[in-house]
């Protein structure tokens, strides 16, 4: 729609304000919505992948153990987190990370190693991944806004399970376990660096 002048007392029109358009609220380097879905849903299949190797892992030194059916809880848990963003995956037709066949080794290896350091270590495991996972879930949250609110509010059912587990872990004495502030530390930057890679690898 054009925007004419207004005329003047002196019988000269004044020349029409120039329309701007609206400010856009996306910055450079800022993802589409589309693009944003579909590493939401890379980084969070391959997110809940890790945590089951995780918990297999545990399972192979601990599953006999008094811990083995709490450890066997949280699993079954994340398998279903898991199986709901391989459906996710498919229905939007969403890149899985390359680095899969990683994520397959190195959780498993993270939960053995930490099992067979007993289990106190592995439920320390389990606090520091979780801690990660819900500011991980939380900031998604955040990013997707007014979007896709079945997906968001997919993603906030599972992250108060995550925040279950880390419970679960510190009611299991994950604090008791050896050099549990270094330990814990270590596991948290490995968990970030592992989220970072698999939203954009």
């Amino acid at each position: 729609m054009s925007i004419k002048g207004e005329q003047g007392d002196d019988g000269v029109k004044s020349p029409a304000p120039i329309a701007t358009p609206p400010s856009s609220r996306s910055l450079p380097g800022d993802l589409s919505p589309e693009a944003l879905l579909d590493r939401i849903i890379r980084v969070d299949h391959a997110g809940e992948y890790g945590a089951k190797r995780i918990y297999e892992g545990q399972l192979a030194v601990l599953g006999k153990k008094p811990e083995g059916h709490v450890i066997r809880h949280m699993l079954e848990q994340e398998l279903v987190h898991l199986q709901a963003f391989e459906k996710l995956m498919v229905e939007r037709r969403a890149r899985p990370s390359v680095l899969f066949p990683i994520w397959h080794v190195a959780g498993f290896a993270l939960g053995a190693a930490t099992a067979l350091m007993g289990p106190k270590a592995a439920m320390a495991c389990t606090v520091a991944v979780e801690e990660v996972i819900d500011e991980h879930y939380r900031q998604q949250t955040v990013e997707l806004g007014a979007m896709e609110p079945a997906i968001r509010e997919k993603i906030e059912t599972f992250r108060a399970e995550e925040v279950q587990h880390r419970d679960t872990g510190l009611a299991h004495g994950a604090e008791q376990a050896p050099a549990y502030p270094v330990l814990s530390s270590a596991i948290k930057a490995g968990s970030r660096l592992a989220i970072w890679l698999a939203e954009r690898i």
